[in-house]
């Protein structure tokens, strides 16, 4: 039988079978097996090329001839710091690093950065570009790497390597660039918005719309009436959330406080070292007024185009050295879009901002100056117009400044020390808070049993409560690290003592249940009593008749803007919901407060809004409003349109 199927299966048709049959797999099997499961990014976001639009979505074509742009791992590492730094910022004590990293979160800031790269992947279709003028003023109007207002080098470098991971200038250069060129489309998108006097007529007509209405408040019933069993287990049983015992834990703490400490004197040696280490923050850098024609030179450009840019900056040079016209030549020949126009002006620069062959070229440089530079991005002819010299701070000047910084630095070196020596004896020790208490020479405190959020003094702290209640710490019973709970201050604790979240049993809270049971009862009596007054009004009695039968009095109040509160906003939103009545008829309606009580009301007349009231100021804010509305939902829509016609994947494996 075997040598039969060879037999069978060695013929042309059979070859021809094999070969059909490896056609699509070749296609689309081998797509995902080469390039998806390799590909060194979080998500890649491809799209058919400015030349051929309609390229179909086919692996061979989309391979060949679609372009890409890719969320690496480090752009999503960095945007994920990024947005734990300012949710830490704007949460505070309250911000949960634990739940920070949940998917959703990670999801969340990956999703942005998928648009970022559709926004920059379309303007590369369109050809759009960012020019260097541009990205420099961006980064100098950044409020970060700013001291009194002026742009600072030092801070910007700083600021640089604080970044997690630390950033290079031209990296951060990139990143602004990137930024920017994703952000012309939908800026420009959202900048084309606007509105019709028709619909700001309109929106004037209903914000100033007006109602006369009158009103009685029925005020909250009360019910002393027993309550059977059956009712009590029933609404035991329909509520058990609200009947549960928290979680309880009862800790052991010490609180680490360096406020105690004594400043550290520091001699005049010591003072004078540090005023020049640190010369750089008492002293204002030159500035020197540039102009710039940018000869570009592509980083594939091979060395005959590199001697001819060469050759053409020098020549442009020579002709400003003679008297030509620097910003004419500059709007002629440059070829950077965000400085040509201005004649190549580049504004004043300081030394740091736009590199270090910039610097060197400008260094040698008097005012009046012409000079060539070669940088990344290609030749550079400099025109130095003028110079601002830096000045420095002097010593005795800052005196009392070093003295305050070093004597505090050196209570914070003899804090931390001591937090190290307590954490060192902690982990010797990690079923005792005793001999970590002993190195500090505190007492161990106790405090408990409390639920989350019922902790007394620091222990109220949100990372401290974090801390108790960590499943880590319940489950260890070890002594925690310390929790940083201010300024020199961290509490470092221990769990003796935790009882788990639990259902209280019926009688426990009995009494609580019986007047949950008289309350709802109570509500839904009003509730029915502000109905049938309602029916009475609509079949056409007045609410001053109805209510006169409940001995309410009735409140009239013509003209009632929205935003107020007669009696309650909550009312006034109610009134405006109301259908407009008919002529000599009212439009009638309840709605429940907070407290219990019902607003039972009639709406007599509607009065639109006048446009012809509204000042033009009041007109100009509404414009603006509507038409910043219109524009941020045009630039949202703009991103889905683009996202649609572009293919995403995304490596989950990478998250």
């Amino acid at each position: 039988m075997l040598q039969a199927l060879r037999e069978k299966t060695s013929g042309w048709i059979a070859v021809a079978i094999v070969i059909l049959l490896a056609i699509p797999f070749a296609f689309f099997g081998m797509e995902q097996y080469l390039f998806q499961g390799g590909g060194n990014h979080v998500a890649r976001v491809e799209s058919a090329p400015s030349w051929w639009r309609t390229a179909p979505d086919w692996w061979p074509v989309r391979k060949l001839a679609w372009v890409h742009e890719d969320v690496s791992p480090e752009d999503f590492r960095f945007a994920f710091e990024q947005e734990r730094q300012r949710q830490r910022e704007e949460q505070g004590d309250a911000f949960d690093g634990l739940a920070f990293e949940s998917a959703d979160n990670r999801r969340q800031v990956l999703e942005q950065l998928i648009d970022q790269a559709v926004l920059r992947l379309a303007a590369r279709n369109r050809g759009i570009a960012v020019g260097d003028a541009q990205v420099a003023a961006e980064i100098q109007q950044i409020p970060s790497f700013q001291v009194e207002g002026r742009f600072d080098p030092q801070r910007y470098q700083l600021a640089l390597q604080s970044q997690n991971p630390p950033m290079t200038p031209r990296q951060f250069d990139e990143r602004v660039r990137e930024g920017m060129q994703q952000s012309l489309l939908p800026t420009h998108v959202a900048q084309s918005a606007f509105v019709t006097p028709a619909q700001i007529d309109r929106l004037m007509v209903l914000l100033g719309e007006r109602r006369d209405v009158s009103f009685a408040v029925l005020p909250p019933m009360t019910d002393e009436a027993p309550v059977s069993d059956a009712d009590l287990q029933a609404w035991y049983q329909a509520n058990q959330a609200d009947y549960r015992a928290p979680e309880m834990v009862t800790v052991e703490y010490i609180v680490l406080d360096g406020s105690g400490l004594q400043d550290e004197v520091v001699d005049e040696a010591q003072l004078r070292a540090h005023y020049e280490k640190e010369s750089a923050r008492y002293s204002e850098p030159d500035r020197r007024l540039i102009s710039h024609i940018l000869i570009e030179v592509p980083a594939d450009a091979d060395a005959s185009a590199r001697r001819a840019a060469e050759e053409k900056a020098k020549d442009l040079a020579r002709q400003a050295q003679q008297g030509a016209d620097f910003a004419a030549l500059a709007r002629e020949h440059s070829e950077d879009p965000g400085s040509r126009d201005a004649g190549g002006d580049l504004d004043w620069v300081e030394p740091g901002t736009m590199g270090d062959a910039f610097d060197a070229a400008l260094a040698q440089m008097q005012p009046g100056d012409v000079s060539t530079a070669r940088t990344e991005f290609g030749w550079h002819v400099l025109q130095l117009r003028e110079l601002q010299a830096g000045t420095q701070t002097p010593f005795e000047e800052v005196r009392e400044q070093l003295q305050r910084e070093l004597g505090e630095g050196a209570r914070e070196r003899g804090f931390s020390e001591l937090v190290n020596r307590v954490v060192d004896r902690a982990y010797r020790n990690p079923t005792s808070l005793a001999p970590a208490a002993e190195e500090a020479g505190l007492q161990v405190q106790k405090a408990g049993p409390f639920p989350r959020g019922g902790a007394p003094g620091v222990l109220a702290h949100p990372a401290v409560q974090r801390m108790a209640f960590s499943p880590a710490m319940v489950e260890d019973g070890t002594v925690s690290d310390p929790v940083e709970t201010g300024p020199e201050q961290s509490v470092m604790l221990r769990v003796i003592e935790h009882s788990p979240e639990r259902a209280l049993p019926l009688e426990a809270v009995r009494d609580r249940v019986i007047a949950a049971v008289r309350a709802d009862r109570a509500r839904k009596a009003n509730t029915a009593a502000a109905e049938a007054m309602v029916g009475r009004v609509a079949d056409g009695a007045t609410l001053a008749e109805v209510a006169a039968e409940r001995d309410l009095p009735v409140q009239d109040v013509p003209g009632v803007p929205r935003g107020t509160s007669v009696p309650h906003p909550t009312a006034v939103e109610a009134y405006f919901r109301a259908p407009v009545p008919a002529e000599g008829a009212v439009s009638p309606g309840h709605v429940a407060l907070e407290d219990g009580s019902v607003v039972v009301y009639a709406v007599s007349a509607v009065t639109p809004g006048n446009p012809a009231e509204a000042s033009e100021q009041e007109r100009q804010m509404l414009i603006q409003q509507l038409t910043m509305l219109a524009g941020g939902e045009a630039a949202q829509t703009l991103v889905r349109t683009l996202r649609a016609r572009m293919k995403v994947t995304v490596n989950e494996a990478r998250l």
